[in-house]
């Protein structure tokens, strides 16, 4: 079924105009009790009718490739495997992005968790600073507790902390994904984040992918996260060339400057179900509960029954259904 593009409830790095110079990895742009409705389907979201766009300008020849489907190095035996081709959803009509949300068909209570890796492209100043959009704690607690996640790192995360990209990037508990190199909107209106020109989305995202391998991810995956979940049919088609799969959720987990970790903790709980895809974030700054969260979460999830997974499995799931 074709559905009409619809815009998330948004997580922690939606902003409102007024907290525009506060951004981070989270920003508050939802209230902790907001959830976004869960999808009928796992198949790609299109317009019915797309609204007019021009073609994207082709980027600069010093524009970045697509992301490489390399097959990534072999993870040991106590660690869970990681394709060797990403799974992506087939090109919605008109060969518009394909967005998913979540797998509820697939086998077993399965959920996987994503953290949002945010850092603006104009937010140096702030790191040198000391302001800190890394939480080295919650990788740490998502090692400890052998938890598989996926997380979305622009590429200005990336080049603020390379060490760390590369640690999670090689780690095949982990899987990296694109969140743009900039953190800007790719619509307008989208709580107050400075927006990306459309002919330059496709080069944005691209960047990104450069960024991640200068910093030494080796195979960073071909799905992609738009700042602040806001996308329209404009932007699906900007960024249909580079061959990624728009990943969105169905829980928010509400974490956004919390400061009440159960409060945060019984939102997730709440809201998975099986195949659900959860957003959170990693920037200790502006997440400050997160590793406590995960900490209450996991062992509760798998008390009922959950088995925890990259995003990658949940799409091989959904793709199979297609």
């Amino acid at each position: 079924m074709i559905l009409p593009v619809r815009r998330q409830a948004a997580p922690l790095c939606l902003l409102t105009a007024a907290l525009a110079a506060l951004t981070g990895c989270g920003t508050p742009g939802h209230p902790v009790a907001a959830r976004p409705a869960a999808p009928a389907s796992t198949s790609a979201t299109t317009p019915t009718t797309p609204t007019t766009a021009t073609s994207p300008a082709p980027p600069p020849a010093s524009a970045p490739a697509a992301p490489s489907a390399s097959t990534p190095a072999a993870p040991s035996a106590s660690t869970p495997s990681a394709p060797s081709r990403p799974p992506t959803l087939a090109p919605g009509p008109a060969g518009l992005t394909p967005v998913f949300r979540s797998a509820p068909h697939a086998a077993g209570k399965t959920v996987a968790l994503t953290f949002d890796a945010d850092m603006t492209a104009d937010q140096g100043a702030r790191a040198a600073a000391g302001e800190r959009f890394d939480n080295p704690g919650l990788i740490a607690a998502l090692r400890q507790l052998k938890v598989p996640a996926t997380v979305f790192m622009t590429g200005r995360w990336a080049e603020e902390y390379p060490g760390q990209a590369r640690s999670v990037g090689r780690d095949p508990r982990f899987e990296i994904a694109n969140h743009s190199y900039s953190h800007h909107a790719f619509t307008g209106d989208c709580y107050g984040l400075p927006t990306v020109p459309e002919d330059r989305m496709k080069a944005d995202v691209e960047r990104a992918y450069t960024a991640f391998r200068k910093a030494g991810v080796p195979n960073a995956m071909p799905y992609f996260r738009f700042p602040g979940g806001c996308y329209d049919s404009r932007a699906l088609r900007a960024v249909s060339g580079t061959g990624v799969t728009a990943v969105q959720w169905d829980v928010v987990s509400g974490d956004a400057f919390a400061t009440d970790a159960d409060a945060v903790a019984r939102q997730v709980l709440d809201g998975v179900r099986p195949g659900s895809v959860v957003v959170m974030h990693c920037t200790r700054s502006a997440a400050p509960t997160t590793e406590q969260v995960v900490r209450t979460i996991v062992p509760e999830l798998r008390r009922r029954g959950y088995r925890f997974v990259k995003v990658s499995e949940l799409i091989a799931a959904a793709s199979t259904r297609r």
